[in-house]
């Protein structure tokens, strides 16, 4: 066995340092303005908690929105990771889509993201320009995705709004099955016997699950039909 080269081992650290940093930044950020509201806390104050210069911050994040919906936006860039690899196995676009976002689901793997993605959840629903952040960051990825869906799979001729339709509606079943979720956890505190606090997020098979019972919930959505009351 060869001992690894010095400059690998060093970019190897550097890596591991910049990832510790980037969590640290996140944490921090969730808690603080949690406790003290989004406007409640400046760039400079967050770096000074984590002791790193704005400079070090602007390399990793565009802004305290950016920061503030880290885990979202994380899940996400793995689901297009996992969707630039899967087999088609002539599944419909959603259901593929289904399969790619529970995958990355699962590589979410670190206990504190299901708590990091409650409190960033609740914060953007009373914090508007995380809200602006997010349709941005989502209008990307929705094209990020089309763009793999092209070039892997021949989907998307021009004119052809089905793509766009059935990543539409793969975003809109996460959004729903999330909303679930963050009301179980609001639910907890008031439930009789319940082992959860509010704060303590609902396990993340619970997520999983939610999605998956609001995508097999679209075909039926599609043909729901009026009557009088």
């Amino acid at each position: 066995m060869t001992a690894a080269a010095p400059s690998a081992l060093r970019e190897s650290l550097r890596e591991r340092k910049k990832r510790r940093t980037r969590q640290a930044l996140i944490d921090t950020a969730l808690e603080l303005f949690t406790q003290r509201g989004f406007g409640g806390v400046t760039l400079d104050e967050l770096c000074e908690e984590v002791e790193v210069s704005k400079r070090t911050f602007f390399r990793t994040f565009t802004s305290k929105e950016d920061v503030a919906m880290a885990p979202d936006q994380d899940l996400w860039r793995a689901f297009l990771g996992e969707l630039e690899t899967a087999e088609p196995d002539g599944l419909p676009v959603v259901e593929l889509g289904r399969d790619a976002l529970l995958a990355a689901l699962e590589r979410m793997d670190d206990e504190g993201w299901t708590r990091r993605l409650l409190l960033s959840r609740r914060l953007a629903e009373r914090t508007p320009s995380m809200g602006a952040h997010g349709l941005q960051f989502c209008e990307a990825t929705t094209q990020q995705a089309l763009e793999i869906l092209h070039r892997r799979f021949g989907l998307g001729a021009p004119g052809d709004l089905r793509p766009r339709l059935a990543v539409d509606m793969l975003i809109a079943a996460f959004r729903g099955a999330v909303a679930g979720w963050v009301a179980q956890a609001e639910k907890a505190d008031g439930t009789e016997g319940a082992s959860r606090t509010r704060d303590e997020p609902p396990p993340r098979h619970d997520l999983a699950a939610r999605l998956r019972e609001a995508i097999a919930a679209l075909p039926e959505s599609l043909a729901l039909t009026t009557t009088s009351a």
